[in-house]
């Protein structure tokens, strides 16, 4: 995690009206998170019929490009597009973020390459501090996808990730099959050596961001603030908390398991209101959050699209390669 955000989370702590007045939805929202996996298993099952009624023939034609943004989004647009804007947020862990992929994705990818949508694609790990293996299978499926974008393949291997999604309750998504992955898209010998370096680079950091310091953190934190305050904090703010009590977050800093940790504490607080992100999939059109019968429907997200006018991507194109060292 780097210094900034970590700057940026001992404000938010620092201002505590204004997090009296989250706390009742944060508490809803992260006592719920623990149970939500089954719930929407069960939704999911029960839905899946009438929502594959709805599924598009789907789309078979050339990508739009890929930009990969200095925030660790990815857009996906033709050039010079103006049209409107859809963020999705999305955990490769979340089985409703597989069934929207299952159902939109090929739509977003028509719409962008028809130049009708700018797509930004928006990783995250809603499940980060759950324990073992949700957390590890939400971190290591974003890193190789973050990793992925890099190389200018991430809608490709976003694809299939959701394809290859493990199951909750076991260890997914090995390293292993996570270059194999890559390795089977149009990649070079010389991105494949890198995706492989990256994913040995950032295993162990998973392993311990996962294994012992969110542990050990949650348990000082019950200790030291109690519940009830412990319930109102997203992950940022609890690592921002750590900081200042003594738990060392120091070896995020640089990685792409700290990009993702901390593009998911800005999603929580990038929009509020009827707007605010409270999980995943999150699918906004212009800032504007759709409702669950436009997101999860091909036809409510196309004709949500279709309505909307232009919109402005508000983050800037990496200039770097992208991102953590």
């Amino acid at each position: 995690m780097g210094s900034e955000a970590r700057k940026r989370a001992r404000e938010r702590i620092k201002e505590q009206r204004e997090k009296e007045k989250r706390a009742a939805k944060r508490n809803r929202t992260l006592l719920v998170v623990g149970a939500a996996a089954a719930v929407v298993l069960l939704v999911v099952g029960i839905g899946y019929v009438i929502l594959s009624s709805d599924r598009g023939d789907g789309y078979e034609g050339e990508l739009a490009e890929q930009t990969l943004q200095s925030d660790s989004s990815v857009v996906m647009a033709q050039e010079g597009a103006e049209a409107p804007v859809v963020e999705v947020y999305a955990d490769y862990q979340c089985p409703a973020c597989a069934q929207f992929e299952n159902l939109n994705g090929d739509t977003l990818k028509e719409k962008a390459a028809q130049g009708e949508a700018i797509v930004q694609f928006r990783p995250v790990s809603i499940f980060a501090q759950q324990p073992v293996p949700t957390s590890s299978n939400s971190l290591r499926g974003a890193v190789a996808a973050r990793t992925a974008a890099d190389h200018d393949v991430f809608v490709e291997y976003n694809d299939i990730l959701f394809e290859n999604q493990p199951n909750q309750q076991q260890e997914g998504f090995a390293p292993s099959d996570l270059q194999e992955w890559f390795d089977g898209l149009e990649t070079t010998e010389e991105q494949q050596a890198d995706f492989g370096e990256r994913l040995e680079q950032e295993e162990p950091v998973i392993t311990e961001f996962t294994e012992e310091y969110v542990p050990a953190l949650m348990s000082a934190a019950e200790q030291e603030i109690g519940q009830e305050n412990l319930g109102t904090m997203v992950l940022t703010d609890l690592i921002a908390w750590g900081e200042e009590n003594g738990h060392d977050s120091s070896f995020l800093d640089g990685t792409y398991t700290g990009e993702i940790i901390d593009a998911t504490g800005t999603a929580y607080t990038r929009y509020s209101g009827e707007n605010a992100f409270s999980g995943t999939p999150a699918v906004y059109i212009n800032g504007e959050l759709l409702d669950n019968d436009a997101t999860m429907t091909v036809r409510g997200l196309s004709d949500a699209i279709d309505s909307a006018g232009p919109g402005q991507v508000e983050t800037e194109p990496a200039d770097d390669g992208g991102g953590a060292e």
